[in-house]
């Protein structure tokens, strides 16, 4: 219970000192960084930060990209005695603004000149920020200062008067505020939850304790360091010291998979979906014999994965011989595309559509689903390669409790829960008893030991018939079953029936209209009427596997995807419903008229 983050990372040092902590790409060329370098990188941050009289267990954000100076700073930050508020890099100015001024962050990283951009169209408004500091090269005056340079003067410091720069970090405790993570925002302003140094330490360490990860594995990382499924993954490898290699981009995950061949890899649902849906396209846009074959295989999976579901076998001599011809082909290209030593990928952020999970396990990928909430320090349950049922988030964490209310909700209670959250006392008495059970907003139930999600408490739609839909059950039906479609949001609170809106992935779009021989912008090929019957026919084909209730009446193609700057996606690609419904308003309205 002594522990911070900070000292243990030094003991990390102490013991691995010399092994790789870190792998990133410079100038195109894979790179290394052992634990002891990375040590002594944190502390010239950390002293640059004492000559920036900034104090200690103040606030300082990130705004920036994943990347390796991302964790030099964040542990910079820690060292320095100090509070890190990481800033997505997509945020708008507005909301940027807002973070800074309500956590009262005094210093920010960022992570190029787009970012500075940002920060000085907002500058008047942030009077409090004493320095900028850019990872990458930058003009640099009185309020912005390069990486180089301000590590420069860290490092001439930290000569000078190590001692007392070491004797910050002194003056925090276990249950010091870690880090400020502000929640995405569904619905009004982000909450910025508090999150100590026990919480995380506690994670770590029961995260350890599953024997999940070890030691000699590699982790490739792409998810944003803003988020909290990223957060705990980062203090993880610094308590159980095993390689971190840090991806390029999204786009470029698939390259660095193969150049740098993780052994695991966490990830959302949205990367398994859109692998899912590359596979299905290219095997069956095949020509002649080889594409007829893989269309009759990929049905047979299909029909394996409905078995699955229904608790009957998956299949008899049609499914072997689907998996020896064509699933078996698919099962060789993944593992080459995921550098061919990956053991399993780790699933959260958002519930992964029991399909897609099934389609990955008769392709031998096993990926582990999970579940959590900022509020919890990310993971409260978690699937493990012994312990693994597809379609549930596994079984709880050692040292969490979780029960279920009357009303269904999922309640949580551990050393994971959050201190609270910043500066709204009446939210946190909301969210949290007195005896310390904490409200997760999420409806679910037990399957023996594994928990299953079935909705969001608050996103349950109310018909005017009185039936209650969670709709992301048949919103992840309909994504799973065609691989043209981006997002889905379903409309009906108070309403007779159900309808839809719908959007199409771009890529995915691109090539259908190459195999149909079709032409055309990304809006207007959204607009043929091939793909609206495609989308047509989807929903008819889930409507009947539903309720009459759960049905889809109704539904609109539209000629654009959901974007973070448009307000209907959150920066961690999360649906805004409220805001879709608000944007759609008229389009919903004539569903009914």
């Amino acid at each position: 219970m002594s522990a911070t983050v900070s000292s243990v990372f030094k003991e990390t040092i102490t013991q691995h000192g010399d092994r790789v902590a870190a792998t990133f790409k410079r100038d195109g060329t894979w790179a290394t960084m052992t634990w002891g370098e990375l040590g002594a990188q944190v502390n010239t941050v950390s002293a640059g930060l004492t000559a920036l009289e900034i104090p200690i267990k103040a606030r300082v954000a990130i705004v920036s990209n994943t990347r390796v100076e991302w964790v030099i700073a964040d542990l910079g930050i820690l060292g320095a005695g100090c509070t890190t508020v990481p800033i997505y890099q997509s945020s708008i100015a507005d909301d940027v603004q807002y973070i800074i001024n309500d956590a009262n962050v005094e210093c920010v990283f960022v992570e190029d000149a787009s970012q500075i951009k940002k920060l000085r169209s907002i500058k008047e408004q942030l009077p409090q920020v004493k320095r900028v500091i850019c990872f990458e090269a930058c003009e640099s005056d009185e309020w912005v200062v390069s990486w180089e340079d301000f590590c420069a003067q860290g490092a001439e410091l930290w000569s000078e008067h190590q001692a007392q720069v070491e004797s910050r970090v002194t003056e925090v405790n276990p249950h010091d505020l870690l880090t400020l993570i502000y929640t995405s925002g569904t619905t009004g302003r982000p909450k910025g939850v508090m999150i100590t140094h026990d919480n995380m330490i506690y994670e770590a360490e029961a995260i350890g304790s599953t024997g999940i990860i070890q030691s000699d594995d590699v982790q490739l990382l792409f998810l944003p360091l803003a988020h909290v499924f990223a957060k705990v993954l980062e203090v993880t490898w610094i308590k159980l010291a095993h390689e971190m290699a840090f991806a390029e981009s999204i786009p470029k995950v698939v390259d660095n998979m193969k150049e740098t061949r993780p052994t695991f890899m966490a990830s959302v649902p949205r990367i398994f979906e859109k692998v899912y849906a590359k596979v299905v396209t290219k095997a069956s846009s095949a020509p002649g014999l080889k594409g007829k074959l893989a269309r009759w295989a990929l049905k047979k999976e299909a029909q394996a994965t409905e078995n699955a579901l229904a608790g009957k076998p998956e299949g008899g001599l049609g499914w072997s011989l689907a998996q020896k011809l064509v699933i078996k082909k698919i099962k060789a290209n993944l593992n080459e595309t995921f550098g061919g030593r990956l053991k399993f990928f780790v699933s959260g952020g958002a519930p992964l559509p029991p399909d897609i999970g099934y389609f990955f396990k008769h392709a031998d990928v096993m990926i582990l689903e999970g579940y959590g909430l900022t509020e919890t320090s990310a993971a409260t349950c978690v699937n493990r390669p012994d312990a693994l049922k597809l379609g549930t988030v596994g079984p709880v964490i050692p040292g969490t409790e979780v029960k279920i209310a009357e009303d269904g909700e999922i309640m949580i209670k551990g050393r994971g829960v959050f201190k609270g959250y910043w500066n709204k006392e009446e939210a946190t008495a909301e969210a949290i008893e007195p005896d310390g059970w904490f409200h997760s907003g999420d409806l679910g139930a037990f399957d023996g030991p594994f928990l299953k999600i079935t909705g969001r408490k608050k996103d349950i739609i109310v018909t005017a018939g009185g039936k209650n839909v969670a709709p992301q059950n048949i919103e992840s039906k309909v994504k799973s079953s065609c691989p043209l479609i981006s997002q889905i949001v379903i409309h009906g609170d108070k309403r007779k029936f159900l309808s839809a809106v719908v959007t199409i992935d771009e890529a995915a779009i691109q090539e259908w209209a190459e195999q149909e021989g079709k032409s055309g912008s990304y809006a207007e090929l959204t607009q043929d009427p091939a793909v609206v019957a495609i989308i047509e026919g989807t929903v008819e084909s889930v409507n009947k596997t539903l309720n009459s209730f759960e049905t889809i009446k109704k539904v609109k193609v539209l000629d654009h995807d959901f974007t973070v700057e448009s307000g209907e996606l959150t920066p961690s690609l999360k649906v805004k419903r409220n805001v879709v419904s608000q944007n759609y308003a008229e389009i919903f309205d004539a569903f009914y008229s």
